[in-house]
Parts: structure tokens; sequence; C-alpha cells
């Protein structure tokens, strides 16, 4: 019988390409988070105000600002209706406050739109979260019990959470693209400005590019451990 961990494992070399691009993501969101957020605004508008601007102008007088202690932690609930932003964006009247709110309440108005691709991921969430936790418990268990039954049920829950991950992608992306367009519309940024918001959006959204790779390496790992399985 096949019983993986108790030597190694070489499709563990299929994830190699996706780590690094996500180790590299990090490193350029960190790096490019770090330089704008030094940079002031022309206009002095901080992350709130200028979240506040937005969403008023969108008619969107009932999604609420929390400023929360979370570094980095900015994101729009949309169950809840509320933009969250770090104290950084929140009170910071930088170039990477001004891009950051505007990208959380373009998620706001995506919302208020029904965004196709936001829909989509609001609905299958649930479904997500639960199959996330029990995939890999169902996969190894498969694996181990000699069930290929469970093992590809484990690998249709990892699934689910791959295509989480792509639907986030246009979410992400578009959500960025309204930002840059209203700060840029609005007069909020102004010339090079605009640059620097567009790199701090970019490098976030390399984040999420990795995580998909990562993400579709793994799915890819485990459908190859599983035929491997059923050919021994």
């Amino acid at each position: 019988m096949f019983y993986p961990g108790f030597y190694f494992d070489p499709t563990y070399i299929i994830l190699i390409p996706a780590v690094i691009i996500a180790f590299w993501a990090q490193m350029k969101v960190d790096s490019t988070y770090k330089k704008y957020r030094s940079v002031r605004t022309i206009n002095g508008n901080t992350g709130s105000e200028i979240a506040r601007n937005i969403l008023d102008s969108a008619g969107l007088f009932d999604v609420r600002l929390e400023r929360v202690s979370t570094h980095l932690g900015d994101h729009y609930d949309p169950t809840s209706k509320v933009v969250r932003l770090s104290p950084e964006v929140y009170d910071g009247a930088t170039i990477a406050a001004a891009g950051i709110a505007a990208h959380e309440c373009g998620h706001a108005i995506q919302h208020q739109t029904s965004y196709k691709p936001l829909v989509l991921r609001t609905q299958i969430a649930p479904v997500v979260n639960i199959g996330s936790q029990l995939s890999m418990i169902l996969f190894m268990i498969g694996i181990f019990f000699g069930s290929p039954m469970l093992a590809r049920f484990g690998i249709i829950f990892f699934g689910a959470a791959v295509l989480y991950q792509l639907v986030t992608l246009p979410v992400e992306f578009n959500a960025s693209t309204r930002a840059l367009s209203i700060l840029k519309t609005r007069g909020f940024l102004y010339g090079d400005e605009i640059k620097g918001a567009q790199n701090v959006l970019d490098a976030a959204a390399m984040t999420y590019v990795a995580a998909t790779l990562m993400a579709i390496s793994q799915l890819i790992r485990l459908i190859a451990l599983n035929n491997r399985y059923n050919d021994n």
C-alpha cells in the first residue's frame, strides 16, 4: 500500500514554482506598500475621507466605515456592509492609503451593482469554507485506508477552493480598475500619484495570482498522488 510521508514525495516538486512566486509576490507587496505609505498625497485627504466620499457619491450611505487594528487587514464585508480599514489606511493621507481605500470601496460598488463574479464568489463561499477544511482530511483518510472514493471527494472539495481562487481574480482586478478610475476622475490623486497607487494595487493583485497558482499546483499534486495510489 502507498503511504505518503514515509519517504521523499517527488510530487512536492509541483509546488516549487508556485512557492517561489508566492514568496516573490509577498516581498513585492511589502516593499511597494512600504514605499508608498510614506508618500503623502497632494490634496491631503485621508483614506477614510476618500472612502466616505466614494461611498456617498455612489449612493452607498448605508455602508459603514470601520477602523480595525490589523495591519493590512483592509477589506469589504458584504454581509455587514462595512468597509474595514487598517490604521495606516484609515488615518493616512498617503498614496498607499488612497489606493487601498478606493479599492475596498470598489468592492462595495461591485456589491451594489451585483457584479457577477462577486455574486458567484459570495454564493460558493459557504461550500468552500466547509470543503477546504474537509478536503485534506478526506483525501488522507482515503489514501491511508484504501478508499479511492473518499480521496476523490477530498479532491473535489479542494477543487471548489481552487474555483473560489479563480473567481477572486476578476473581482480583485475589477475593484482595482474602478479604484484607479475614481481616484483620477475625482481628483483624489494627480499625475505620478496615480501610477504609485497602481503599483500598490498591482502588487497586491499578484498575491492573489500567487495564491491561485499555489491552489492549482496543490490540486494537480493531489490528483497525481491519487493516480499513483490507484496504480499500486
